[in-house]
């Protein structure tokens, strides 16, 4: 989704800064950016390390300029019955999904205070909204991105930085693939059965709806839940 939503907004005429943990990911993203006529700077960072992150940020800021618009879409997963889950996964969980938008956030809204114009688009996920048994620490650490979602969207409003959130649900990824693999998800076909469009969702149907809450058109649209989910009932 990361990826699909870099392409997006590139294609929309703003510069890129791709960060991901895995740095040549982020160099091959940013690679393909520019190969398309986009400004981009991959980076190697992990969110959940405030120092990584705000030498990140500085990167960017002295190749692309100041940060105007955030989209935090780094997560990691792991299926495990509620009393088994270890403090260990617990940390990491909310580390990487919730600590580190809370990171990447207080770094980049400076800039946009300064900017009077900001966009922040967190992604989470369905299961903050409906649960999900044996996730509960993945949908814990996603719950709490909607509120962190409207208190920014409130206390940042009048200075014309919107924060809105799209917790996706049956969009085919790598995370889904790896899940399934594992047993721990249905198949496609089983999932598309349940969505009432009848098919699972992209990437692509994610950055859409990233694109146009990052655009001009969507700035009085702030602290909302847009569900891209092909009417799942949650």
């Amino acid at each position: 989704m990361g990826e699909a939503i870099c392409h997006e907004l590139g294609a929309r005429g703003h510069r890129i800064g791709v960060l991901d943990i895995n740095a040549e990911g982020a160099e091959r993203v940013s690679d393909e950016l520019r190969a398309e006529g986009v400004t981009a700077v991959g980076i190697g960072v992990d969110v959940s390390d405030r120092a990584g992150v705000d030498a990140a940020f500085a990167k960017v800021r002295a190749q692309l300029g100041p940060v105007h618009i955030l989209v935090t879409s780094a997560g990691v997963v792991d299926f495990c019955p509620f009393t088994e889950i270890t403090v260990e996964s617990w940390t990491r969980l909310l580390d990487v999904n919730l600590t580190g938008a809370f990171h990447c956030c207080q770094a980049a809204i400076p800039d946009m205070l300064d900017a009077g114009w900001g966009r922040i688009v967190m992604i989470s996920s369905s299961s903050a909204q409906r649960g999900s048994p044996q996730m509960a620490h993945y949908a814990a650490s996603k719950g709490a991105l909607l509120s962190l979602t409207k208190s920014l969207a409130r206390e940042y409003g009048r200075a014309g930085i919107t924060v809105n959130n799209i917790p996706p649900s049956g969009i085919e990824t790598p995370m889904q693939h790896a899940g399934q693999a594992a047993g721990h998800l249905p198949s496609n076909e089983q999932m598309a059965a349940g969505i009432p469009v009848g098919h699972l969702g992209t990437p692509a149907d994610i950055a859409a709806a990233v694109g146009f809450l990052c655009s001009e058109q969507a700035g009085f649209i702030t602290g909302q839940i847009l569900g891209v989910n092909g009417g799942s009932v949650l």
